[in-house]
């Protein structure tokens, strides 16, 4: 059975979905947009709706096409009320927040959403992101990831410090056993967080953890803590790849890697025929601008592409091992120049929409075939689906795609329980796992 997350960005994925006519783009600060949506993949059955975050405006220009509107976390709290089977994940950066800030907002809203909450533990990616917290830069990576990983070990204790056994709530005596509460009085190379956290353990026990680094620390990251990887893979071979080393590190540390689902990017083009799906894709490729895709690479890339010849070949790029920004996109984009050799034009197309991830265009009965291709072959345990344009690539998708999956026997027919970890086969931690690990 496939997993399948709905990943909201905006008017689309597509970096020209929001000047397509009938776009979103004016309501995006409208939270009844998003409401929409999640109602539209509850409708469907996914998993989660997942909001990836900036610290930000953002690396390219403003005049480009939107990036960031609402925070994510406080929309979640308002998706939690529009719906009440799908999961809510976001990204939290560690970079930026502290574990105890995290860990109350995230509990809070696993209690409202009634266990439906998903984490996803980022470093952060820019300078400019550091620079709105008192830093004039982003801290070396494998230091992010030393931090990283403590600030997941903090917040798990802190969720694990008041345990719901605590909780009497005796009229005639007490509310709550203070006994039973502990301080967690950690003191790390980072932290010092003396605990307990002021809000009952969560309903999940511990917020689903997605991680979604692709680096050596980003893989050792994720093998230790992570119950699902998002991941950044072109295409089969390297969705093969990743999830094989994943799974092999995850299976080091004494975890079952089958309670770790792998879900890559995934861009869907879809129509009645192939000729209708490459159409849209063609239509929305035609809406690009040449000077804000430029701007966009460059970003990805870590260098000024402004003056590329787009009908020249790209030119060489330095191995994945000597860039120092975000290293998924950048190896799937390395890949992509090494595999395919495609000119400027032909790259920037290829990036236009989800920046490199797989893209499956066709018919519902087509793509069904790709995505079964994938899971048959250990590229992916499901998608993080990633719309070109918002919302009718989600409705094309709920309407059209899951139930030919759904026919295929490798998709829900209906929701088996309330909570994220139940949808993804992930068992909520018992106190006794939780006072051992804490």
């Amino acid at each position: 059975m496939a997993h399948l997350n709905l990943f909201i960005h905006g008017c689309g994925h597509h970096g020209a979905a929001w000047r397509a006519p009938g776009s979103a783009v004016e309501r995006l600060g409208d939270i009844s947009y998003y409401e929409q949506l999640a109602r539209t993949a509850e409708r469907g059955l996914l998993d989660a709706v997942f909001f990836a975050d900036g610290h930000s405006i953002g690396g390219t220009s403003v005049a480009d096409g939107p990036n960031w509107y609402l925070e994510p976390l406080t929309t979640l709290a308002a998706l939690a009320r529009a719906t009440t089977r799908i999961g809510l994940v976001s990204t939290v950066s560690s970079s930026f927040y502290t574990p105890y800030h995290a860990a109350r907002m995230l509990a809070s809203l696993d209690h409202i959403s009634g266990g439906r909450i998903g984490w996803n533990v980022v470093t952060s990616m820019f300078d400019d992101e550091a620079r709105n917290h008192g830093l004039d830069a982003l801290p070396p990576h494998t230091e992010r990831y030393a931090r990283a990983a403590e600030f997941i070990d903090v917040v798990t204790a802190l969720w694990d410090s008041w345990p719901l056994e605590a909780i009497e709530q005796d009229r005639a005596g007490i509310y709550a056993h203070p006994d039973r509460i502990h301080e967690i009085d950690h003191r790390g190379a980072h932290f010092v967080v003396q605990g307990a956290l002021n809000v009952p353990r969560p309903p999940q026990g511990r917020p689903v953890l997605f991680q979604a680094g692709a680096s050596e620390p980003g893989r050792t990251l994720a093998a230790g803590r992570a119950e699902a990887v998002y991941a950044v893979a072109h295409d089969l071979r390297a969705a093969v790849s990743f999830r094989s080393d994943i799974r092999t590190r995850v299976a080091a540390q004494g975890r079952d890697p089958d309670r770790v689902a792998v879900m890559p990017g995934l861009v869907c083009y879809l129509g009645g025929t192939i000729a209708e799906a490459r159409a849209k894709q063609t239509a929305l490729d035609e809406l690009l601008l040449t000077e804000s895709s430029l701007r966009r690479l460059s970003v990805f890339l870590g260098r000024d592409c402004s003056d590329w010849d787009l009908d020249a070949p790209v030119p060489p790029l330095p191995p994945p091992s000597e860039f120092t920004g975000p290293q998924g996109r950048y190896a799937t984009i390395h890949r992509i120049v090494e595999t395919e050799q495609p000119n400027v034009r032909q790259l920037l197309g290829r990036l236009a929409a989800g920046g490199g991830h797989a893209t499956m265009t066709g018919t519902p009965e087509t793509v069904a075939d790709a995505i079964e291709h994938w899971l048959d072959a250990g590229g992916a345990d499901g998608f993080n689906l990633m719309p070109p344009t918002l919302p009718d690539t989600i409705n094309d998708i709920v309407d059209h795609l899951v139930p030919e999956l759904q026919r295929r026997g490798r998709f829900r027919t209906s929701y088996d329980g309330h909570t994220l970890r139940s949808h993804l086969g992930i068992p909520t931690p018992s106190a006794e796992e939780a006072s051992a690990s804490g």
